[in-house]
């Protein structure tokens, strides 16, 4: 029988558990108290799943192209790159912007981004392809990652594609350079320069990168582009069947192309089937393609379609020219040899001169001439430092060959 300590005890701890089961009753429904409502204007609804927008800009992981593009929440996409809604993102054309560049490149390149987001990009969002003979650092891909509105892919340029290939020799190449540097031709005696010439010329159409692409914008360090692009330029591209568009032209310096134009008349007398008909012919010669006058588009600003180059005619003619070897015994550009190409293998009336952009590459300015352009496109460039009206420039003959029409007011910034 039970004492009446231990009845005491059992006592006590019913009490208890009574009280522990009402507390954890109450605690489960809730306080009925509802707090007063405000006098003032309701604060604006936040929807739970938007998360803070700088907070995500600063959360946001680097883009890089080594791994597959991961689709992102509407609100969460950069300058909403992927809203179907918006016309400018929903009729994108395949395009690409390309660079080549180095990490020590960085700062020069971002202050070209800048001027093609601020005075187009930022309305399409296009993505950005960064190509370079090194592994590009963190530092660079982030900070360029930072700027532009569409997607970042970095591409390391494949070895073949920037070496000297078995058929050159070398010796000879050297004594070439050192020839040129006694003439003091520009970049004469940098084996990088050639390398990139040959690169630009007939590798960085077959990266990996831009395979997915049909149209691309050149783009280099230390450009400007003065004038809004208040359209679509790919589109325009696409739906007028432009192959080449181009700012500025000028001669070449013959010195650094003595057999170029030698080497090419024996390739057209080879492979006559590949000339377009309607060519642009007149424009690079003056005697019916017996010589070369060196005019060429500056390509250090080139908007073309990826085709141009793909094709067999352009294929077959690069690899003529390179195993002539004048990119390492000479100095052959890029930009004579992509000129010849487009002046040859497709009908002149497929070239675009641009010159509603304002651009700007040292020493040479591109500034629309006609004030109505330049209001209408805000352009912050001067008339009077225009290149395109002068003797020296190649583009007064591209509008006399072609039959355009000049803009108001050239004759006056022909000096």
């Amino acid at each position: 029988m039970a004492s009446p300590r231990s009845n005491a005890r059992l006592v006590r701890f019913a009490i208890f558990a009574l009280v522990l089961i009402f507390c954890g009753y109450v605690l489960t429904k809730g306080s009925t108290y509802e707090a007063p409502q405000s006098q003032s204007a309701p604060a604006q609804a936040i929807p739970k799943n938007e998360p803070n927008q700088k907070a995500v800009e600063e959360q946001k992981p680097l883009k890089d192209a080594s791994a597959p593009a991961v689709p992102a929440a509407p609100e969460l996409v950069k300058g909403a790159a992927n809203d179907a809604s918006n016309p400018n993102i929903a009729n994108k054309i395949k395009a690409t912007f390309v660079t080549l560049a180095r990490n020590s490149d960085r700062a020069s390149i971002l202050q070209s981004i800048r001027h093609v987001e601020d005075r187009f990009n930022k309305n399409f969002h296009y993505d950005w392809v960064f190509l370079n003979d090194q592994e590009f650092n963190e530092e660079f891909k982030s900070a360029v990652s930072a700027v532009v509105s569409g997607q970042t892919k970095f591409g390391l340029i494949p070895k073949e594609h920037w070496s000297y290939p078995d058929w050159i020799d070398r010796e000879k190449a050297a004594l070439a350079r050192e020839a040129m540097v006694q003439k003091k031709v520009i970049y004469g005696g940098s084996e990088s320069y050639r390398h990139m010439c040959r690169f630009e010329s007939g590798f960085f159409y077959r990266h990996e990168l831009m395979k997915e692409y049909e149209y691309y914008w050149r783009v280099e360090p230390d450009i400007k582009i003065f004038c809004d692009i208040d359209y679509d330029i790919f589109k325009y591209m696409k739906d007028n069947d432009k192959w080449y568009g181009w700012t500025i032209s000028l001669p070449e310096y013959k010195e650094t192309i003595p057999t170029l134009w030698e080497t090419t008349r024996e390739f057209m007398e080879k492979y006559p089937q590949y000339l377009a008909k309607d060519n642009n012919l007149p424009w690079i010669s003056d005697d019916d393609g017996k010589t070369y006058n060196g005019c060429h588009f500056w390509s250090n600003f080139e908007i073309a379609k990826l085709d141009l180059w793909r094709g067999e005619a352009y294929l077959k003619y690069f690899e003529y020219l390179d195993k002539k070897g004048g990119f390492f015994y000479e100095r052959w550009g890029d930009a004579p040899v992509h000129s010849i190409g487009a002046s040859l293998f497709v009908p002149r009336d497929k070239l675009h001169f641009f010159g509603d952009l304002g651009y700007w590459h040292v020493p040479f300015h591109n500034c629309p001439v006609d004030e109505e352009t330049r209001k209408a496109k805000k352009c912050v460039c001067e008339p009077k430092d225009d290149f395109t009206w002068r003797g020296y420039s190649c583009t007064p003959k591209f509008f006399s060959q072609h039959g355009l029409k000049r803009p108001t007011g050239w004759e006056q910034f022909t000096q």
